[in-house]
């Protein structure tokens, strides 16, 4: 890979905000989530099951809402850039019918390494005020 694909090192500082995005997640999204995963686990589809497991209702797929914070930090470092994502799942996002659940996502630098150059975005992701991605984190190669 070239350096002319990768993020510029010089000019990133840590705090700084390099991509944001609002997601919104309908039930239409989770459908066809379901179907190109192949996770049909009802509580992402069917209210009944979802609340006789203690959900509020319907709620949308995890590993969506961590692919949904990667894909806005791949966009700003662009194809094959990312070396790692990691998060933890800490809250449910409700998804009502009709209508969307609105997650805000910001990638911020957290920290640099200039040995390495890379960097360390930190990605917070939240809905209705809260997180629902714990330590969500890619390291990113840079030129």
């Amino acid at each position: 890979m070239s350096d002319e694909n990768l993020p510029s090192f010089e000019g990133l500082e840590v705090g700084a905000v390099v991509a944001e995005r609002d997601v919104e997640i309908t039930r239409d999204t989770l459908v066809r989530y379901a179907g190109a995963s192949g996770d049909f686990n009802p509580i992402h589809y069917n209210d009944v099951v979802a609340t006789s497991v203690g959900l509020p209702g319907v709620i949308a797929h995890g590993m969506f809402t961590m692919a949904a914070a990667a894909s806005v930090v791949e966009e700003w470092a662009g194809p094959g850039n990312v070396a790692d994502f990691q998060t933890r799942f800490s809250r449910p996002i409700p998804v009502p019918n009709p209508g969307a659940a609105t997650v805000a996502i910001t990638a911020k630098v957290g920290a640099l390494d200039a040995e390495l150059r890379t960097a360390r975005i930190d990605v917070s992701v939240e809905f209705e005020g809260a997180k629902v991605l714990a330590k969500a984190q890619a390291i990113v190669a840079c030129a």
